[in-house]
């Protein structure tokens, strides 16, 4: 089972989280963000992940150490997990419409940071969330994970519905990309050999 743990100590947060990528959808988060808590627990469900995170960060500043640190301990845990690599599909794509909203997020774990964001959300909170910061997680995510994300809302009305239908993207697509290929288990999904 591919698995990993870590613990992540700044000035600004302290992060305790555990993956499974083989899970069961199974969650323990608390961020101290309800509504982030309840993106990363429908990312854990949607994608078959086990997820556990504790996360302590200094909330009377500012939400954006929490998000963003978050996002670099979730890329570091897959980026263990995932080992050398080898066997992956790498790549992923998942289209999803929520109510009125249509998202799409496609990903490539080939070892090059990148990161396209565009939800066209216009407002300043999501639940008690920062909406700017969910790109600033995903920016901390592709650049930990040694992974390049495009993620865009196409069309919607509800703030929520287009942050939440990213997630559900997310999920699906890292989950395709993170699973095995059992023809090609001893071989990276590379021609130059290395990611």
């Amino acid at each position: 089972m591919r698995a990993a743990t870590i613990r992540r100590e700044t000035a600004e947060t302290k992060i305790i989280g555990l993956l499974r990528i083989e899970g069961r959808g199974r969650y323990q988060i608390d961020t101290g963000i309800g509504f982030f808590d309840h993106m990363l627990e429908l990312f854990t469900r949607h994608g078959g992940f086990d997820l556990k995170l504790n996360v302590a960060g200094d909330l009377h500043v500012d939400q954006h150490h929490t998000v963003e640190d978050v996002g670099i301990a979730l890329g570091q845990l897959f980026s263990t997990a995932l080992g050398d690599r080898k066997g992956i599909n790498r790549a992923g794509y998942f289209v999803l419409p929520m109510d009125e909203t249509l998202a799409v997020v496609a990903l490539d774990l080939g070892g090059r940071p990148a990161l396209v964001y565009k939800d066209l959300v216009r407002v300043r909170l999501v639940g008690d969330l920062q909406a700017e910061l969910v790109e600033d997680f995903f920016g901390g995510f592709v650049n930990h994970a040694g992974a390049n994300l495009h993620a865009r809302v196409l069309y919607g009305r509800s703030s929520h519905h287009k942050i939440e239908a990213i997630f559900k993207c997310f999920a699906r697509a890292l989950k395709y990309a993170c699973s095995k290929d059992a023809r090609l288990k001893n071989q990276l999904p590379s021609t130059k050999g290395l990611l």
